[in-house]
């Protein structure tokens, strides 16, 4: 099993909209790290949804559905909306918890494909 956490804009995408459509493909991603992270994704992993801009905290639960690496530039992301979390967990308690000290998520913080540590996402899951 993989674990990544998906970050988006909840003004151009939300966990909300998600819940709504059920599933949806993941796209616009354009940093090349992101798009290797997407592209070494193994279906059925487990993620997190994150929202930037003003929220910047983790809000619920995904699983991708299928992953299409064919394109190098733009892979296809299937995923599946899950829960939204019991407890969400903001940017500032992230970069408090030792646990993510050496996460790309607290390094390279613009980065919006982040893998996780089994650990990781069970912190931010609240399991």
């Amino acid at each position: 099993m993989t674990y990544y956490l998906l970050k988006t804009e909840p003004s151009e995408y939300s966990f909300a909209e998600l819940q709504k459509d059920k599933k949806t493909v993941w796209d616009g991603v354009t940093s090349p790290a992101a798009v290797k992270h997407m592209r070494e994704m193994k279906a059925p992993a487990r993620l997190i949804i994150y929202e930037t801009g003003s929220q910047k905290r983790a809000v619920g639960t995904a699983t991708a559905v299928s992953v299409d690496p064919t394109d190098p530039k733009n892979p296809k992301l299937e995923i599946e909306v899950g829960k939204p979390l019991d407890k969400t967990t903001t940017l500032a308690e992230i970069k408090a918890n030792e646990l993510f000290a050496g996460s790309p998520l607290v390094r390279e913080g613009r980065l919006s494909v982040v893998p996780l540590t089994k650990e990781q996402y069970e912190a931010l899951a609240g399991r």
